[in-house]
């Protein structure tokens, strides 16, 4: 029997906006005239690179980068520095650009909710069972459920950066489980990576994966978790 859900952030219950509206907001910030042509082509960059965290996984990464990105996501340190790189390696119309683009990155106006987040958080609440966020991230991304209206419907937080352990390994599931008082047994992960979040396993922990989709483009996959139960 399920008695408490730990959730991933990115992918799982929000969506960061896309590459070309990050880049694009950036640039008008900056007051940056650029053409359509060249902010394309800065897009097409910067996914092939993967420099928007939560955004498209880099389809390469330069050698001198693998180790950095390897362990960006257990310090706030690392995590600003291995993907303001990836975004220089982009060549960005200016390259003061990098630092606003993180920036930009963890605006809780970057980030969208999936359309069945807050309902299915709020049947969690209603049935008691507690929930808690794990991520591998490299800051505290807190306040995009407090704009969002949904940090209520959260027990807790066990975020890489923070814990200096990232998934798959146990020690994270084992921390949030522990927190939220069930045993592993007990417990569902529910996340978008076959790798990290189905670390869980490990632990005796169900999971349920769900597609790294657009916004508009999975309305109703957290709603089945409920069928769970």
């Amino acid at each position: 029997m399920i008695k408490g859900v730990m959730f991933d952030f990115s992918g799982t219950l929000f969506r960061i906006e896309s590459t070309a509206d990050w880049l694009r907001a950036v640039v008008a910030d900056a007051g940056l005239a650029v053409t359509e042509s060249e902010l394309a082509a800065c897009t097409s960059q910067l996914e092939e690179f993967g420099a928007l965290p939560g955004g498209v996984p880099p389809r390469r990464v330069p050698k001198l980068l693998e180790g950095l990105w390897a362990e960006r996501d257990l310090s706030a340190e690392r995590h600003r520095a291995a993907f303001t790189a990836l975004a220089r390696e982009a060549l960005p119309p200016s390259a003061d650009l990098a630092e606003a683009l993180y920036a930009r990155s963890q605006m809780p106006g970057a980030w969208r909710p999936y359309p069945d987040t807050e309902d299915t958080l709020r049947a969690l609440r209603r049935r008691g069972i507690p929930v808690a966020v794990v991520s591998n991230i490299g800051w505290d991304m807190r306040p995009v459920f407090r704009d969002h209206g949904v940090d209520h419907l959260v027990d807790a937080y066990f975020l890489s950066f923070e814990q200096g352990a990232q998934k798959p390994d146990p020690r994270l599931f084992r921390a949030a489980c522990d927190k939220l008082g069930v045993a592993p047994g007990e417990a569902l992960m529910v996340g978008d990576d076959r790798v990290a979040d189905a670390g869980a396993e490990a632990l005796g922990c169900r999971v349920h994966l769900v597609d790294h989709l657009p916004v508009d483009q999975r309305p109703g996959a957290l709603a089945a978790v409920l069928q769970l139960f």
